[in-house]
């Protein structure tokens, strides 16, 4: 399969905002974006935190390092990594593998035949996949505990019955992504009413517990999921959507041939130390404590 390629007007408007970030300041230490080592986040607020993570790795071995949180979606920012707009972009395993090849995904049901196989569709293309970490976050769909108790549902394969009178709610891109929308229609049944757009994992949540949407995109990991008060909870996926989603960081080879040893040293060291725990903890401290993602990352390294 061809690499997917951004249109060119997109990768021009990221480059301009790179730059625009780099000349008012936000390139990290006063350099410009061609003397660091570019991480560009995804538009969700964990991703910004992994990317944050991440560079502070780098940072700490003496590399300079600039830092894009929110750059755009997985279809702007992968392919602005393929093309050297941005060096460093941290992702997950199968969501990786299905966005890369779509059509073959087939055969990689662990993580390391999912790093194997995304290591080969991007080698050709100057990006190097790096060692992935046991930190794991997937895609997840709750329901409010009211509806959970009322309905007696635990599990995503309960709802089918349901679907058809329930409104669900997600990010825009939600209707494309085969891990959302169309997985759930083709692995479970699921049809629902009506499908609304949610602006943020938080206004999700709120969506949930006033009852304007009944099921709603998480991840695995978000922050106000867990414990018994939680106001929302996870359904168990029962059939097996999800496929492993281990944070991995994806470098442009050009990257890491310049910047030698030290760049993937650093961040090989927080790929051997982040644990599923560690990224919930990382997304509560800027979902509910209220740090930056930045600020986050320095302690998480503090106190790891």
């Amino acid at each position: 399969m061809p690499p997917r390629r951004a249109p060119s007007v997109v990768l021009l408007v990221v480059l301009l905002l790179l730059a625009a970030s780099a000349c008012s300041g936000s390139a990290d230490d006063g350099e410009r974006p061609g003397d660091t080592v570019r991480f560009a986040s995804y538009d969700f607020s964990e991703n910004e935190i992994l990317a944050a993570v991440y560079a502070e790795s780098a940072r700490q071995a003496g590399l300079p390092v600039s830092l894009h949180p929110g750059a755009g979606t997985r279809e702007v920012v992968e392919p602005a990594l393929e093309q050297g707009v941005v060096d460093v972009v941290v992702d997950y395993l199968g969501t990786a593998v299905r966005f890369v090849d779509p059509s073959g995904a087939a055969g990689t049901s662990t993580p390391e035949q999912l790093h194997a196989t995304l290591s080969a569709l991007l080698a050709p293309r100057g990006v190097t996949v790096l060692a992935a970490a046991a930190a794991e976050d997937q895609n997840g769909f709750a329901v409010s505990r009211a509806f959970a108790t009322e309905h007696g549902v635990s599990r995503l394969s309960e709802l089918e019955p349901l679907a058809p009178g329930l409104a669900f709610g997600g990010p825009p891109e939600c209707p494309e992504r085969p891990l959302c929308l169309p997985g759930l229609r083709e692995v479970y049944g699921l049809r629902f009413g009506s499908v609304v757009n949610m602006p943020s994992r938080a206004a999700t949540v709120e969506a949930l517990v006033a009852g304007s949407i009944q099921v709603g995109l998480l991840e695995t990991t978000d922050a106000r999921l867990g414990g018994g008060g939680a106001p929302v909870v996870l359904l168990a996926d029962d059939r097996a959507l999800q496929p492993h989603e281990n944070v991995v960081p994806l470098v442009r080879t050009a990257a890491l041939e310049r910047w030698g040893d030290r760049l993937a040293d650093a961040l090989d060291a927080v790929s051997a130390r982040l644990t599923t725990a560690d990224l919930s903890g990382l997304n509560r401290a800027v979902e509910v404590e209220g740090l930056t993602p930045r600020a986050a990352a320095a302690r998480w390294w503090d106190g790891s």
